[in-house]
């Protein structure tokens, strides 16, 4: 009887780790997506450089971790002040050309 029970135990356990998983949307990058370059990250200046593909003129948007705007800043070079924010973690979101993209920032 145990023979059986072990039996059908691994008949169980083979039969689960033969199922197939569900379909994960995969994440797709197209020549249209933006991307952005961040730099110091960490921060322990004052101005933090970003640089996109195109370098026009950007909205920059800044969020603390509770999600608050913190800083708000039209920038058309790559030049970003960020002498108003206190040292902590923030979320800086990038608006060009319709296109948009956030990324950490890590102020010392």
């Amino acid at each position: 009887m145990k023979y059986l029970y072990l039996i059908l135990l691994l008949g169980f356990c083979l039969v689960l780790s033969g199922q197939e998983k569900p379909n994960q949307p995969k994440s797709v990058t197209t020549k249209d997506s933006m991307e952005f370059d961040l730099y110091p990250n960490p921060a322990f200046q004052d101005v933090v450089y970003v640089t996109t593909r195109n370098n026009s003129g950007k909205d920059i948007t800044v969020y603390d971790i509770f999600g608050k705007v913190v800083l708000r800043d039209r920038i058309s070079a790559n030049e970003l002040n960020i002498s108003r924010l206190i040292p902590g973690v923030y979320f800086l979101q990038v608006d060009e050309n319709n296109k948009s993209m956030t990324r950490k920032l890590v102020v010392k």
